[in-house]
């Protein structure tokens, strides 16, 4: 993604997904040994009328910011978000994310 931020402030996180309309969820997978593992998930209200396919019932459950955040904190991920698309995001690893920044 070109023009990008990587968001890892709690409160910068939440504005902008609420700024997109968004809500956190969480997705319970499978991972390769079988065992249930917590996948975080945004999804967002224009997404889900242009495309049905993308509702909550995809495995994704709507959760709290305090649930959601502390998973983030849990899995050392921040979140990478495109200044110019306001839907392309993608998580990606936390230490990264601040090695990048102190480079530029």
């Amino acid at each position: 993604m070109k023009d990008t931020h990587t968001l890892t402030r709690h409160r910068d996180i939440q504005n902008w997904v609420s700024d997109n309309k968004g809500i956190p969820a969480i997705a319970r997978v499978r991972d390769n040994f079988g065992d249930m593992k917590s996948r975080l998930c945004l999804s967002f209200e224009r997404r889900q009328r242009e495309n049905s396919e993308l509702e909550l019932d995809d495995g994704m459950s709507p959760v709290s910011w305090t649930a959601w955040l502390a998973e983030l904190d849990r899995q050392q991920l921040a979140l990478k978000v495109s200044g110019r698309d306001s839907m392309a995001f993608e998580f990606v690893e936390r230490h990264g994310a601040f090695a990048s920044q102190l480079r530029h």
